[in-house]
């Protein structure tokens, strides 16, 4: 029975303190760059339009997770980020986290719902269904 105990804090211990492996790495930053697009300005000034481009292809650059981030600038590359509008950013980048979910098996999410995912939240709470 304490070993039960110890192993869970262990695993609880890991999961809070160690470095984020790649599955976990993944869904803070998909959650972030969600609501970084759900956010952006409905009529981004030309800065700001420049400031996002220039934040992604950074990102592409520096990301910690090698075969993620060649994937991701291989995409960027042919299919290049729409910044004119919140819509359209949005847009782009749930098609580009679509791309990555077909690649690992995983269910396509709805693009016409990011708003209400990433920025009001659904009715019934429930923002993972």
């Amino acid at each position: 029975m304490a070993t039960d105990a110890g192993t869970k804090f262990d695993e609880e211990w890991k999961r809070n303190n160690c470095p984020a492996d790649v599955k976990t790495l993944g869904r803070h930053t998909w959650t972030l760059l969600h609501t970084m697009a759900a956010y952006y300005p409905e009529k981004p000034e030309k800065k700001q339009q420049e400031s996002m481009k220039t934040f992604f292809e950074s990102f592409s650059e520096h990301y910690p997770c090698w075969f993620c981030k060649n994937d991701f600038k291989k995409d960027m590359a042919e299919n290049p980020i729409d910044v004119t509008s919140r819509e359209t950013l949005s847009e782009w980048l749930c098609r580009r986290h679509n791309k990555v979910n077909e690649k690992l098996g995983k269910k396509q999410f709805d693009c016409s719902k990011v708003f209400e995912r990433w920025m009001t939240g659904p009715a019934n709470g429930k923002c993972d269904e």
